[in-house]
C-alpha cells in the first residue's frame, strides 16, 4: 500500500480521457488500495486514477464523513446511465487546490460499472454521492471543475496560480 502524489492542475494527464480497464488483475486491485489510502490521507471523498497519474477508468469514493449511511466503494469503468433534476452545490477538488465554487450538477444519478471483484454493479446516488460520482467521472473524461466555471472565475484562478508560482521562484 502507498500514499501517492496527487497531480495538480495544469498537469497534462488531468486533461486526457482515461482508458477503459480491460482486465481486473492484481495491479488494478493494488491501484484501488493505493487510491483509497491516498484519498483518505488527503481528506478527500473521492479520487480518480488519473489524479495519481494512471489514465485508467477507476474511481474510489467514500462520502461517509458527510453521509454516514454510505460506505467506501471502488468502481471500474463507471458510466452514468440515468440522471435527473439539477441542483447547485459547492465543490472542491484535490487536483485544483483552493478552488471551491458552486456548480450545477444533476441531483440524482445512476451509475453502472464493475466492482473490484469483476461483477457488474450499479449505484444510485443523490446529494453528495451524486455530486462526487459526477465529479470523479468528469476526471475520467478529462474534465476539471475549472472547465465548469465561468471564463472570469477560471482566469482569476489561473492568475492566482501564476502569482503563487512567481512567489515560489523568488524564494
Amino acid at each position: 500500500m502507498a500514499v501517492l502524489e496527487i497531480l495538480k492542475y495544469p498537469h497534462p494527464t488531468l486533461k486526457k480521457r482515461s482508458k477503459e480497464v480491460e482486465r481486473i488483475d492484481e495491479r488494478i486491485k493494488k491501484l484501488i488500495h493505493d487510491m483509497a489510502e491516498t484519498m483518505y490521507e488527503a481528506n478527500g471523498i473521492g479520487l480518480a486514477a488519473c489524479q495519481i497519474g494512471v489514465s485508467q477508468r477507476v474511481i474510489v469514493l467514500d462520502v461517509s464523513p458527510i453521509e454516514p449511511q454510505q460506505s467506501f466503494f471502488a468502481m471500474i469503468n463507471p458510466e452514468i446511465i440515468s440522471q435527473e433534476g439539477e441542483i447547485d452545490h459547492e465543490e472542491g477538488c484535490l487536483s485544483v487546490p483552493d478552488c471551491f465554487e458552486k456548480l450545477k450538477r444533476k441531483e440524482k444519478i445512476r451509475v453502472r460499472g464493475i466492482s473490484p471483484e469483476g461483477k457488474e454493479m450499479e449505484v444510485a446516488g443523490e446529494g453528495i454521492l451524486a455530486f462526487a460520482l459526477q465529479h470523479e467521472i468528469d476526471h475520467l473524461n478529462g474534465t476539471l471543475i475549472l472547465e465548469r466555471l465561468s471564463h472570469l472565475k477560471r482566469e482569476i484562478y489561473r492568475n492566482k496560480l501564476k502569482k503563487e508560482k512567481r512567489k515560489e521562484e523568488k524564494h
